[in-house]
């Protein structure tokens, strides 16, 4: 399998939000309806474009928004606090673009916090 920011996100983050039973609570765009939480989503939101002169593109830049979702607003701060870590380690070394973001989704009644990062990989 091609390397991919999504493959990158999901490997880096699993471990923070494991269900017991081999699956994780890391989903791209939205989580299924009835996820347990805290859960943790990630899309793609952009990015740097290096202009390349040869047709070969290696390194290239996602910029990926991870989203926490929680009970509580604790629940979410905690979470992305441990986010951050993970993403901007020396494993992968992203850069966070950006303070994380607090919302509160009335709907769902739960508590989020978003970030921002620019992750670069060779595909």
């Amino acid at each position: 399998m091609a390397n991919s920011a999504e493959t990158i996100v999901f490997g880096a983050l699993k471990a923070l939000v494991p269900n017991g039973d081999g699956t994780f609570r890391v989903y791209p765009d939205v989580a299924p309806a009835g996820a347990l939480r805290p859960y943790i989503t990630y899309q793609a939101v952009g990015g740097q474009s290096p202009n390349y002169l040869s047709s070969t593109v290696d390194l290239q830049n996602a910029r990926m928004q991870l989203n926490v979702w929680a009970d509580t607003r604790a629940a979410a701060t905690t979470l992305m606090q441990s986010v951050i870590p993970a993403l901007t380690g020396p494993g992968i070394k992203a850069v966070t673009i950006g303070a994380p973001v607090s919302s509160y989704e009335s709907d769902t009644k739960l508590y989020g916090s978003r970030s921002d990062f620019s992750i670069w990989f060779y595909p």
